[in-house]
């Protein structure tokens, strides 16, 4: 007598086996930003670009506004995607840049503003609070599928198919704001662990957390000089 699998238990198997060959066919790139004298390095941006994969880019993104401050200092996001502006703190904010790469004011408000906005280009932008001049914050805007911001210890993690990617980094106080090539990278299917070294424009400086004279204005004239 012959028995048969009936039609939705062997869909369910290749289903899962299809999950499971994509999970296996991505491979760990763990990672460590450090300055020109070897310190880590916290917000800068590793991207890539090489082989095609399935890569699960976020269409949407957060830059809070926590204790007067931009929350994160740093953020990366791939061209196209929506990003809210929510104000946590308990006193109004008014949130503006006059980057090239979007210009864009959120007039004085709490809460969250109804409506996201969309970084549809690649490049920088520079944001700052009219209320608040030492309120600093950077928006990073790529095309490239892979990318990832290093924690205060300068690492960072990425999963993505094994293969050659180009790849280049990012920091505020890179000379220009404009992006460092960071030569070619080759992910085995195991997976790599490697160092990355980025020289910077001065010393580290930590985000602005007090009210300073230039911070916004002088941010946001090397984001300018990026379009000239």
């Amino acid at each position: 007598m012959l028995c048969f699998t009936p039609w939705p238990p062997v869909m369910g198997l290749i289903g899962l086996l299809w999950c499971l060959c994509g999970t296996l066919s991505a491979a760990p790139l763990q990672g460590e930003v450090v300055d020109g004298h070897g310190q880590p390095l916290g917000d800068a941006v590793l991207s890539l670009n090489g082989p095609s994969g399935s890569a699960a880019i976020p269409d949407t993104g957060v830059m809070d506004q926590r204790d007067k401050q931009f929350a994160p200092y740093v953020l990366a996001v791939h061209t196209g995607t929506a990003v809210s502006f929510p104000n946590s703190d308990n006193i109004r904010h008014h949130v503006y840049s006059f980057s090239p790469a979007k210009r864009f004011e959120l007039r004085l408000y709490q809460g969250t503003p109804a409506e996201p906005v969309v970084f549809d280009k690649p490049g920088v932008v520079v944001l700052g609070c009219n209320i608040h001049d030492w309120m600093l914050g950077y928006v990073y805007i790529t095309d490239d599928p892979f990318f990832a911001v290093s924690d205060d210890a300068g690492h960072f993690s990425l999963d993505l198919p094994p293969g050659r990617y180009t790849a280049s980094l990012w920091h505020p106080q890179v000379p220009n704001m404009l992006p460092v090539a960071a030569g070619e990278v080759e992910v085995p299917a195991a997976g790599l662990v490697q160092r990355f070294p980025l020289t910077l424009q001065g010393a580290p400086a930590a985000q602005p957390s007090a009210p300073v004279e230039k911070g916004f204005g002088d941010a946001f004239k090397r984001a300018a000089g990026e379009a000239q």
